[in-house]
């Protein structure tokens, strides 16, 4: 049996949704600068020192009583430490799709390997974006693996319980405790043995970014 879940199961593969066109609401050039204003956590007063448009000014132009010159634009793209076409952006409106899956503790699909023990979490739901699962960490030694392990998409992991040792194709192996994560390319190759007295358990999510 391969040791990666996605060879063994194909039609678990992420795959981006269909989507269709965003519904674009016409440009509000004031509402987006106050909303880029607002991410950036700044006060119009701490705006207004970081681009030298006057306090009075930044406020009619994001309340729309006035339009910005093309050197007041300059000074807020350059202020805000932002390029000029993040201004015009325009906002997409959200769509809530309602999907959801629970999985209780123990109720997840299992997928043993010879060096994983994994446990797919959220099964009912279809062309996922992101791929989570839990996973015993059986494999005690590097060569208990006969390849790396390597597919699509990016790959966050965090140790639940007991610790592992990292290893990855361009990097120097890492040992890992409960508590600690990594995030990286899961086209480099990659993998872990338990270096716990007890095997390591660890939850996975896997992102496709295609």
């Amino acid at each position: 049996m391969s040791d990666n879940i996605f060879d063994e199961y194909p039609s678990m593969t992420l795959a981006r949704e269909a989507s269709e066109a965003p519904n674009i609401e016409p440009l509000r050039l004031g509402e987006r600068i106050k909303t880029i204003r607002g991410e950036l956590g700044l006060t119009l007063e701490e705006a207004s020192q970081r681009t030298g448009l006057a306090r009075s000014t930044l406020s009619k132009i994001e309340n729309e009583q006035i339009s910005p010159t093309f050197q007041a634009m300059q000074k807020l793209a350059f202020g805000l430490q932002i390029d000029m076409p993040q201004l015009f952006e325009p906002p997409q409106k959200i769509i809530a799709t309602g999907r959801r899956d629970i999985t209780r503790k123990g109720s997840g699909k299992p997928h043993p390997t010879q060096t994983y023990e994994h446990e797919l979490l959220a099964t009912q739901l279809s062309n996922k974006k992101m791929m989570p699962f839990k996973s015993r960490v059986r494999a005690r030694a590097f060569d208990e693996y006969r390849d790396w392990i390597r597919h699509d998409g990016e790959e966050f992991l965090l140790i639940l319980e007991g610790s592992v040792m990292f290893y990855s194709e361009f990097y120097e192996p890492v040992e890992l405790m409960t508590g600690d994560s990594v995030y990286y390319d899961a086209t480099m190759g990659h993998m872990l043995v338990s270096t716990s007295e007890e095997d390591a358990l660890i939850l996975w999510v896997t992102a496709n970014t295609r």
